[in-house]
């Protein structure tokens, strides 16, 4: 299989985050459309080849060694400023259901660590998605 592209990766990225805790919920499906939609880093990209490339991820990550394999060419293709980018998608995906499920931090962790998010983005970006994600108490 080919690299993925930049646009790709970041899919990737937000496929093994919804995908981590066994369950791609319809909350985490619908933000990654929204997202692929109305981003500036997805300009270009055909909404319509989002299933397929979801698809592609789950056919590496089935595969031994599939995600680091993964991981390693997420992190090839995307500069250090777009790893940024794909933490703070991949925590934006993590917080649409109002719950991070523990298989979701540690696959966050695991995110920020490989792909060496230095740890004031990092503070900056869960703090920011903290304050976008917030509901009303009732």
């Amino acid at each position: 299989m080919a690299k993925p592209t930049p646009q790709e990766a970041l899919v990737y990225i937000m496929v093994i985050v919804s995908a981590s805790d066994r369950v791609m919920r319809d909350e985490e499906l619908s933000r990654i459309g929204a997202i692929i939609r109305t981003l500036p880093a997805f300009a270009g990209f055909p909404q319509a080849k989002t299933l397929e490339v979801a698809q592609d991820c789950q056919k590496l990550l089935s595969k031994p060694s599939g995600f680091e394999s993964v991981l390693a060419m997420v992190k090839d293709v995307l500069s250090p400023e777009m790893r940024e980018t794909a933490y703070a998608l991949a925590v934006d995906v993590a917080a649409a259901d109002h719950a991070f499920e523990l298989e979701e931090v540690r696959i966050l962790d695991i995110l920020r660590q490989h792909l060496e998010v230095d740890h004031a983005a990092v503070e900056a970006i869960d703090k920011a998605a903290s304050i976008r994600h917030r509901t009303f108490a009732q």
